[in-house]
């Protein structure tokens, strides 16, 4: 499965994580009424967690682990308290019943979104410096590479597995004596049978997306941040909404800002704002399809069409090794200019070969473009292929 890595600040906030067996992130308060780009960010992260994600920390250069997403009454992700997720600020002492996470004060509410985990085999006391972490499996650490400012990270099975198998290998002690002092003990049990009877049947804890989209431009019903349609493709996708697994079909890996330019200077580098993979059907891990979307708020323009065209050359070299059949690429927009219609026309099939002894040469044209609406009654994106 994928990995999350968690940054904090103490060891007293690991160790508090852990034996509660829930991690929250921290954020601002809302201004004005309305979400900001990060607050949208962390929502789309939130909601594609699933159940059996590895979990690990991140404190002062070494990394803790391991850990993995459990779900309590089918869900691994909630609402800190109800209606967490618009962008109003309740009375602490009000709602504080209710939180799934309390610090003790109002700064509670600055935590909106909890996920649940457990130990898997066990967190360790002793972490892994970053610098051997990534000395151990350079070939497979890529996501790690760009963690620079960021409250957590999302990666693949793969950097996933180089994750664990560090981490496993450095304590193999712990693991064969569990009961020694080189593993955190946890009563997480407890933690979760608490949230457990405040979610179990109550709607009031789930992640909904609609009140991330309500910051619409009133000139042409376009979204006012890119941001909130990726967390609602994300979220869309991840929960298997009929309309957006129609138009981009149904992907075993999501998420989002993805690195898609040779190592430099982490501001400067390119990302791909919606990037995923399915398996072949019962066959994990073998990935059969890749998956990039290339949002714009407003109209597309024609350069837009060619950065997508640099997202799919770039997979095509970094995951496909020159199979382009393997990705499948969108533009999202909620309109076209023409000049974007005839770049598309112009620009986007390409030529390469495929096997050897017989190479057989093909063709590739597999962009779609797409657009979205606010539906105000479903309160929701809707997205058709143009």
């Amino acid at each position: 499965m994928a990995g999350y890595l968690f940054s904090l600040d103490s060891i007293d906030s690991l160790m508090n994580c852990i034996d509660k067996g829930t991690y929250s992130t921290r954020l601002t308060f809302p201004k004005g009424g309305l979400w900001q780009i990060h607050h949208e960010g962390t929502f789309a992260d939130y909601s594609s967690m699933q159940e059996g994600d590895n979990v690990y920390f991140f404190i002062k250069r070494k990394i803790y682990g391991i850990g993995i997403l459990v779900n309590i009454s089918g869900e691994c992700k909630f609402l800190n308290f109800p209606l967490a997720n618009y962008p109003v600020t309740p009375d602490y002492e009000s709602i504080k019943s209710r939180l799934i996470f309390d610090s003790g004060n109002e700064d509670s509410l600055q935590y909106r979104f909890v996920c649940t985990f457990k130990p898997s085999p066990y967190f360790f006391k002793d972490g892994i410096d970053m610098d051997e972490t990534l000395a151990s499996a350079p070939n497979q650490f890529k996501i790690l590479r760009a963690f620079w400012k960021l409250s957590f990270i999302k990666f693949s099975d793969e950097e996933n597995q180089a994750f664990k198998n560090i981490l496993l290998r450095r304590n193999i002690e712990a693991i064969n004596s569990p009961n020694t002092n080189n593993t955190i003990q946890s009563d997480f049990v407890n933690s979760h049978l608490r949230i457990e009877v405040l979610v179990s049947n109550n709607t009031d804890y789930k992640l909904a997306i609609a009140p991330f989209l309500n910051n619409i431009n009133n000139q042409d019903g376009s979204l006012r941040h890119e941001m909130a349609i990726e967390a609602s493709i994300i979220h869309q996708l991840t929960n298997q909404e009929e309309n957006a697994v129609e138009v981009f079909g149904k992907w075993d890996y999501l998420t989002h800002q993805i690195i898609a330019s040779p190592f430099k200077p982490i501001d400067y580098m390119d990302k791909m704002d919606i990037f995923g993979y399915k398996y072949i059907e019962n066959q994990k891990p073998t990935i059969s399809n890749f998956l990039v979307i290339e949002i714009k708020k407003g109209q597309v323009e024609a350069q837009d069409v060619m950065q997508l065209m640099k997202y799919v050359d770039w997979i095509k070299n970094e995951y496909t090794y020159g199979d382009y059949s393997m990705i499948n690429a969108f533009l999202l927009g909620h309109s076209y200019s023409q000049e974007a219609l005839d770049t598309y026309r112009d620009i986007v099939e390409r030529k390469y070969i495929n096997g050897v002894r017989p190479s057989v040469s093909r063709t590739w044209n597999n962009v779609k473009l797409v657009t979205y609406n606010f539906d105000i009654t479903e309160e929701n994106l809707i997205y058709e292929i143009i």
